[in-house]
């Protein structure tokens, strides 16, 4: 298996890839915590990776504070002691508005949550990997940070700032033998697009697969890049079969980058 053996931190565990972040981490042999705001549905997930027998934890955990980040630390290391992977997966949705408008708050917020969230969970595991001399961090970026578009300034500008740490961090922590990636999506079939799909559908009277066929047809391999199928790439970067590989930003979106 990929990651046996391995133990993982996935944070932003949501309806969408973060749940098969989570899941997927735990089929291929790691020992998995799992975080994010909701306790309930941590809850669930977690119950449906131990039904298929994998391990794990789950922390209610908020990244825009330091304190919730150095448990959720604290925690995988008295559970499974020690940490291996941090799979950086929180982001605070973009709020739509245009750029004269929207209050720079909403901007500040992007930024605590995408790129400074995962600046704090990467210092709060930082001893544990250093202790093992060796680990790897995977920041989730997107399509945004590299094709702007109307609406999306604030998460746009966030993933953006997260690249650039996730380079920056790569040069200062790789003295320590800890990688530092970046996984760049796209569109992702999952939940949430299929929920904003059905929900376009409704309001203007069209189909979903009439709304879908457009963009998959901007993306090179002609589909919306199933969630499932990006998380696998993103997990690649934890196993040892990328441990020559930091500072890298990867386009896992089905080629989308090349409409940009």
């Amino acid at each position: 298996m990929l990651l046996e053996d391995k133990v993982v931190i996935v944070t932003g565990v949501g309806p969408g890839m973060g749940r098969k972040l989570a899941v997927l981490a735990a089929a291929e042999g790691a020992r998995v915590a799992l975080a994010a705001r909701s306790r309930g549905f941590l809850e669930d997930v977690a119950g449906e990776i131990r039904r298929a027998g994998g391990r794990c934890i789950a922390v209610p955990t908020d990244v825009g504070s330091e304190e919730d980040c150095g448990r959720l630390a604290a925690c995988t290391v008295e559970a499974f002691g020690r940490i291996d992977g941090l799979v950086n997966s929180a982001y605070r949705p973009a709020t739509f508005g245009a750029f004269e408008a929207d209050p720079l708050d909403a901007w500040i917020a992007s930024m605590d949550i995408t790129c400074f969230g995962a600046l704090r969970m990467t210092r709060a595991a930082l001893p544990a990997m250093k202790a093992r001399g060796e680990g790897a961090i995977v920041n989730i970026t997107a399509m945004a940070a590299v094709q702007p578009a109307p609406g999306q300034a604030d998460y746009a500008t966030a993933k953006a700032a997260l690249e650039g740490a996730t380079r920056q961090l790569a040069c200062e922590l790789g003295r320590y033998r800890i990688r530092v990636n970046a996984a760049r999506m796209g569109w992702l079939w999952g939940v949430p697009v299929q929920s904003y799909l059905r929900q376009q559908a409704q309001a203007c009277g069209r189909s979903e697969a009439e709304l879908a066929a457009p963009i998959a047809a901007r993306i090179a391999l002609g589909v919306i890049p199933p969630d499932e199928e990006c998380a696998r790439t993103a997990l690649l970067f934890v196993s040892d079969y990328t441990r020559m590989v930091t500072g890298a930003v990867l386009d896992v979106n089905g080629g989308e980058y090349l409409s940009s």
